[in-house]
């Protein structure tokens, strides 16, 4: 080959090069959007390249989801459920932040968002639509299997109010983002 032919070559490598990377941070840079503090926390988990394909996959999966609002009717009862569930808290936090935890889930059954085993992709596919949310729902379920004795009872109810609490908003919108 030529010089010139080298030179060439030394271009389009270096073009292609370019491109790629460009690529990768406009992609970088949606899914930090997307996600907000989910991003950092799968990167802090599992490394960047790792975590950009478990959230790009997050975000093909909730892209195929049909997510509907509640009718009015479930948005009532499941609140109603929540301020019975709010009014049992000083008598038994435990069990009352379990039945608010499971209320959530219910709540996002009926909406469409899956049934998953794996709680950290639920709590991330639901990051996806509300990233403030995933974060207080995942303190607060640490705080349910990790409470004892009355320290653990003051620290139960910092995430049951204020975790749970965040979680109902999704519960009452009557517009989907994203969808």
């Amino acid at each position: 080959m030529t010089t010139w032919e080298w030179i060439v070559v030394v271009a389009a490598v270096a073009v292609a090069l370019l491109l790629v990377l460009a690529r990768i941070r406009r992609r970088r840079a949606h899914l930090k959007e997307q996600f907000g503090p989910e991003y950092m926390r799968a990167v802090s988990d599992v490394g960047t390249g790792d975590a950009e394909r478990r959230l790009g996959g997050i975000e093909q999966t909730r892209k195929e989801l049909h997510l509907r609002p509640l009718p009015a009717a479930a948005r009532e009862r499941y609140l109603d459920e929540w301020r019975q569930t709010e009014s049992r808290f000083v008598n038994d936090p435990r069990d009352s932040a379990r039945a608010a935890e499971g209320l959530v889930l219910r709540a996002l059954e009926e909406r469409g968002y899956p049934c998953e085993e794996d709680s950290e992709r639920l709590v991330a596919l639901v990051a996806f639509d509300h990233p403030d949310v995933a974060d207080r729902y995942r303190h607060g379920h640490a705080m349910v299997d990790n409470v004892g004795g009355e320290q653990g009872t003051e620290n139960l109810r910092r995430p049951c109010s204020t975790s749970a609490r965040s979680s109902r908003t999704w519960c009452k919108e009557r517009r989907l983002p994203h969808s």
